[in-house]
């Protein structure tokens, strides 16, 4: 039953895999934007034109403002690729909506291909949104110093290629303060969970172990808040439920918004088959040579994660491989 709602609510929009992008990657609508241009941020020493690199606006704690300059993750790699190219950083936020006449991809690659920016940050890296585009043009998301939407032309789009992954993409499980560690799922106990109805984190929690879990999962709908009910005093009949599962980018946002919030995320990472990493335009070597001088070795020796912590990612290492087709049914009921 489970398998077939989630199947539903995805086959119009690509599968899971498109649920999946729409879920982890958030890009809000933004008061006006025009005027405010590229923000610069200096990388010593450095020549040439600034490397260009759009971001999603908002989508905290891997890119947004803070006292109006760029911060996040996405940053701390751009910088870092920046400054081995010699060049200064200029970030260039979007922001999107998902529409029917347009993908995240799509409008991704017009703005590659209309030379907004050279390279997008937070890509999750699905081979069909890679290489050759599956529509010839697009127009472009909202950014500083865009027409109206209606006045700005088709960009025709030029095939993609991706960067090293630097994260990837996971649920995790928020807890109350005093509440035991948790490795697994399994280390629940009596423990109930609450999940959104419909999301990757109910398929997986309703799915584990062939629905071990599913007496002990409370089903929210879409318009209740999850963390803030979790969060909040216990009303007189006693807590719907003790745990919340989420994706770990949506909690990272909250306890953003909420620094005085003592809810926390267990060690337990469930990583859902999807990485993200820039992408840029296939001719675009260079830059990626440059992103991947930065990742593969921030990787290995520990700098990606101390970065994240830093940033407040609650951050998963990438899986293998870093390019995938993105979770089937098969792979978010196994464990």
């Amino acid at each position: 039953m489970w398998a077939a709602a989630v199947a539903r609510k995805t086959e119009t929009r690509g599968g899971l895999a498109a649920a999946a992008l729409r879920q982890f990657v958030k890009l809000p609508k933004l008061p006006a934007l025009a005027g405010l241009g590229a923000l610069l941020l200096a990388t010593a020493p450095a020549q040439g034109a600034p490397l260009t690199v759009c971001m999603a606006a908002d989508n905290a704690p891997l890119s947004h403002r803070v006292a109006g300059q760029p911060r996040g993750l996405d940053v701390r790699i751009a910088q870092a690729a920046a400054q081995a190219l010699g060049r200064e950083l200029a970030v260039v936020f979007f922001e999107s909506e998902y529409e029917k006449e347009s993908t995240l991809a799509h409008e991704v690659n017009a703005l590659l291909s209309a030379g907004v920016c050279e390279a997008v940050s937070g890509f999750p890296l699905l081979a069909g949104d890679l290489g050759p585009p599956s529509r010839a043009s697009s127009r472009t998301p909202d950014y500083p110093g865009a027409k109206r939407k209606r006045e700005r032309p088709y960009i025709p789009l030029g095939p993609l290629a991706a960067s090293r992954a630097y994260q990837a993409v996971a649920l995790g499980v928020v807890l109350r303060p005093g509440g035991a560690p948790l490795a697994g799922l399994g280390e629940l106990g009596e423990r109930r969970l609450g999940a959104v109805s419909g999301t990757l984190a109910s398929a997986v929690a309703m799915g584990w172990h062939q629905g071990a879990l599913r007496k002990q999962v409370v089903s929210l709908n879409l318009r209740e808040d999850l963390l803030a009910e979790l969060a909040a005093p216990d009303p007189a009949t006693g807590p719907r439920f003790e745990a919340a599962f989420v994706p770990l980018a949506m909690f990272d946002g909250w306890r953003l918004r909420h620094p005085d919030t003592p809810l926390w995320a267990a060690s337990y990472r469930r990583p859902i088959g999807i990485n993200l990493g820039f992408v840029t335009l296939d001719s675009a070597s260079a830059v990626r040579a440059a992103l991947d001088g930065v990742i593969t070795p921030a990787l290995a020796d520990g700098r990606l994660a101390r970065w994240a912590t830093e940033e407040g990612v609650s951050w998963a290492p990438p899986t293998a491989p870093d390019i995938s087709r993105g979770p089937s049914l098969a792979d978010l009921a196994a464990d």
